[in-house]
C-alpha cells in the first residue's frame, strides 16, 4: 500500500541528487556490488512506464534481465557472500548483482521463483507479515489497485521456498509499510521513520514512544519469520527505502544487523552502514537496466531554485493554501531539480531565525508548515527539497545568556550571529537541525550565507587561530549539525553557500573565513552567491566570466560547485529584470557551469517571469522527455 508515498519515491529517483563520487565507467570496478530491488511481477504490465503500479516489471522483461546478467558474465550472490565479504572473508567475485523482492507478492511464488529456479539464481524476498496475515474479506489499495489475501504470499508458499536453499527472507517490517500523519494537515510519511502527530494535531510522538513503537513492529516481524521457516531474519529491508540510526540500531537489537533501503547510490561493504539499492521502476528493459547499473554514482547537472517560505505563510489557512497551490503550479512549470527551501521565519528579513516552521525544542514555531510545503514539493512537483536554515544566527528567547559574536544593533551591518565557539550555543543549535531532521524528511540542508567570520567579531578562544583554521572550525561545526541531522536522515545531502569575494580573491578568507577547495572537500554542493551588488560591484559579463575563471582554477570544483544568482537588487531595492537573470545563467552556462540556481522566487508575484526564465533553469528534456527504453 503506498498511497501518495508512491509518489515521494518517484520524485526521488527521477531527479537523482548530485553524488559524491565521478561516474564509474561502463566496465570498471569489476567487483563492484549493484544490488537491485524489484517489486510485483506480471505479465499485463503496460510498456512505457504506463502502468498503474510503478514498480511492476512484466515477466518477459525480468527474463531480459536475467538473460543479459548472464550473457555478461554478471555473478548473482548471495545476502551471506555480502555478508561474508563485509566481514573479511572471500571477496566478491566478478560483477557481482544480489537480486532483492519487496512486498511478499503472489507474483514471487508465481512467476519469480520459477525463473529464479532455472537460472539458479539466489535472491533475498522481503516481507511485511500484516500483509500475509490479512484476514479473508479485507482488502487494501495497493500500488493503483485493490489488494486482497490473494495478492500476497502463503506461509505455506514461503515455507517451501525456503526449502529450496535460493532464497533468504528479511523482514520488510510487520506494519510499517504504509504513512502516519506526519503533521496536523494531515500529510502522510513513512511510517517506519516519522514522528506521528495526533488527530488534532497537538501532539507528537516522543522519541520514546517512536523507539517503542518500531521496537514492538521489528521484533513481531522476526519472530513471525522465525516462526513460519525455522531462521530468524538477519536483513530489515525498510519500506519505501526510509531508515534512520535510531531505527537501524533496533532492528540490529532484535536480531536484524542487515540493513537495506533505496538508494542512487553505489553500496558499500561497510557492515555499519545501510546498503543502498537500485530501485527497477517503469518496467525498463535490458538495456536501460544496463545503463542504471553502470551509472549508480554520477554527478547529473543540478538546477536550483531557492524559495522563501515567509511567501507562503499566511495567518488565514484558506489564503495560505492558495500560496502553496500557486508555489507547487509554479515549480512544476519550471521543474527544476531541487528547491532549497527556507525552515525559519524571517518576516523583517535580517537572516536571523526567531522561529522556525517546524516542532522543536527551543524556538518559537510561527507554524508546523515546512513538512508540509516539502512533501507537496515532493509529491507533486517531483523536486528534492533541501531544508535551508543559519548556521549561527539565531535569536532564542533567552539569548541573552548566550555569547554572540557581534552586538547585533542597527549599526551592526553583519548578521546576528551567536558564538560557535561555545558549547551551549553549539548544542541549542544541534538541537533545532535534529528536531527539523525528526520531523521531516529533508533531502539536503542548505547552509545558509550567515556562516562566516570578521576579526572584528568576539572570536572568543578562536582569536589567535589562522584563517585557515576558523574556516576549518566552522566547517567542523556544520559537520557536527549534519551529524545531528544524520541520526534520523541518515542520506542527507549538505549545501554550503560561500561569499564571491574569497572565490576571486583567495586572500578574502581572512574576512570571511570561506574557502572554495575547503568547501567543495566538505559538502556535496557549494552554492556561490554569484551577486556582484553584495560586492559593491557592477553585474557585468567580465565580473562573471571572472567569477568562473577562479572557480575553475581549480581542478575538479564546477562538479560541486553551483552558481547561484539574485533576482533583486537590494542595493536600489528593486527586481532585477527576468532577461538579465536567464542571460546571466546561460553566461554561466556556457562558460563551463554544471550547476546553476537563483534566488529568491517570487511566486506570488511571478518574478522571475516564469515563461521566460523556465528555459534557462528547467531540469526537463527539451523540448519533450524521452521516451522509456
Amino acid at each position: 500500500m503506498r498511497n501518495l508515498i508512491t509518489f515521494l519515491l518517484l520524485a526521488f529517483f527521477a531527479v537523482p541528487a548530485m553524488a559524491q563520487a565521478p561516474a564509474i565507467p561502463a566496465g570498471a570496478a569489476k567487483n563492484t556490488l549493484v544490488v537491485l530491488a524489484y517489486h510485483d511481477v506480471r505479465d499485463d504490465v503496460r510498456g512505457n512506464g504506463g502502468d498503474h503500479d510503478p514498480d511492476a516489471t512484466s515477466s518477459d522483461k525480468l527474463v531480459a534481465h536475467f538473460d543479459w546478467l548472464r550473457a555478461h558474465h554478471y555473478n548473482v550472490v548471495t545476502l551471506q557472500q555480502v555478508v561474508d565479504a563485509s566481514n573479511g572473508g572471500a571477496a566478491l567475485p566478478d560483477r557481482p548483482v544480489l537480486l532483492t523482492f519487496d512486498d511478499g507478492l503472489e507474483s514471487f511464488y508465481s512467476r519469480v521463483y520459477p525463473l529464479l529456479r532455472a537460472y539458479n539464481y539466489p535472491a533475498v524476498a522481503a516481507l511485511v507479515g500484516s500483509w500475509i496475515d490479512m484476514p479473508a474479506g479485507k482488502s487494501m489499495p495497493y500500488n493503483g489497485a485493490t489488494c486482497d489475501r490473494h495478492c500476497f504470499l502463503t506461509w505455506d508458499q514461503v515455507k517451501e521456498i525456503q526449502r529450496s536453499g535460493l532464497v533468504e527472507f528479511a523482514s520488510h517490517s510487520y506494519d510499517l509499510h504504509h504513512g502516519v500523519n506526519a503533521n496536523p494537515q494531515g500529510n502522510q510519511l513513512p511510517a517506519a521513520t516519522s514522528a506521528m502527530v495526533t488527530p488534532d494535531g497537538k501532539t507528537y510522538e516522543d522519541e520514546a514512544a517512536y523507539t517503542a513503537r518500531i521496537r514492538a513492529d521489528l521484533k513481531k516481524s522476526a519472530d513471525e519469520i522465525e516462526a513460519n521457516t525455522g531462521h530468524r531474519p538477519r536483513a530489515i529491508v525498510w519500506p519505501y527505502g526510509s531508515y534512520n540510526r535510531v531505527a537501524t540500531k533496533i532492528a540490529a537489537d532484535v536480531g536484524m544487523p542487515v540493513s537495506m533501503s533505496l538508494g542512487d547510490a553505489l553500496p558499500s561493504l561497510d557492515p555499519t552502514r545501510t546498503i543502498p539499492r537500485l530501485l527497477v521502476s517503469g518496467n525498463v528493459g535490458a538495456v536501460r537496466l544496463a545503463w542504471l547499473m553502470r551509472h549508480q554514482s554520477r554527478i547529473d547537472p543540478t538546477r536550483a531554485v531557492q524559495v522563501d517560505l515567509d511567501y507562503v505563510y499566511d495567518p488565514d489557512p484558506a489564503q495560505q493554501e492558495k500560496n502553496l497551490s500557486r508555489l507547487l503550479d509554479r515549480i512544476k512549470r519550471l521543474h527544476p531539480s531541487q528547491v532549497w527551501l527556507q525552515a525559519y521565519a524571517d518576516p523583517d528579513g535580517d537572516g536571523v531565525a526567531d522561529a522556525v516552521y517546524f516542532p522543536n525544542r527551543h524556538l518559537p514555531m510561527r507554524a508546523d508548515l515546512y513538512s508540509r510545503v516539502e512533501w507537496q514539493l515532493r509529491t507533486r512537483a517531483g523536486v528534492r527539497v533541501f531544508a535551508w536554515l543559519p548556521v549561527m544566527a539565531f535569536r532564542f528567547p533567552d539569548g541573552s545568556k548566550l555569547p554572540a559574536l557581534g552586538p547585533g544593533g542597527p549599526k551592526d551591518t553583519d548578521h546576528y550571529r551567536l558564538a560557535p565557539w561555545d558549547p551551549a550555543v553549539r548544542a541549542k543549535i544541534g538541537d533545532v537541525y535534529e528536531d527539523l531532521a525528526r520531523h521531516a524528511d529533508a533531502a539536503g540542508i542548505l547552509f545558509s550565507d550567515d556562516a562566516y567570520l570578521r576579526d572584528t567579531d568576539n572570536l572568543g578562544p578562536w582569536a589567535q587561530d589562522t584563517a585557515a583554521q576558523r574556516t576549518q572550525r566552522l566547517i567542523d561545526f556544520t559537520n557536527e549539525l549534519t551529524e545531528r541531522v544524520k541520526r534520523w536522515r541518515p542520506q542527507v545531502l549538505t549545501a554550503r553557500n560561500i561569499y564571491a569575494r574569497p572565490v576571486v580573491d583567495p586572500a578574502a578568507e581572512s574576512w570571511f573565513a570561506q574557502s572554495l577547495p575547503a568547501f567543495n572537500a566538505a559538502y556535496n554542493i557549494t552554492a556561490i552567491m554569484a551577486m556582484p551588488q553584495l560586492d559593491k560591484e557592477s553585474p557585468t559579463d567580465a565580473w562573471f566570466r571572472r567569477l568562473l575563471k577562479a572557480v575553475t582554477a581549480t581542478p575538479g570544483s564546477l562538479d560541486r560547485t553551483l552558481f547561484e544568482v539574485a533576482t533583486q537588487d537590494w542595493v536600489h531595492k528593486k527586481p532585477i529584470p527576468t532577461e538579465d537573470i536567464a542571460h546571466r545563467l546561460r553566461l554561466l552556462q556556457a562558460g563551463g557551469a554544471r550547476h546553476i540556481g537563483y534566488y529568491p522566487d517570487d511566486f506570488i508575484g511571478d518574478h522571475p517571469k516564469l515563461e521566460v526564465i523556465r528555459p534557462a533553469i528547467s531540469a526537463s528534456d527539451y523540448p519533450y522527455p524521452l521516451p522509456a527504453r
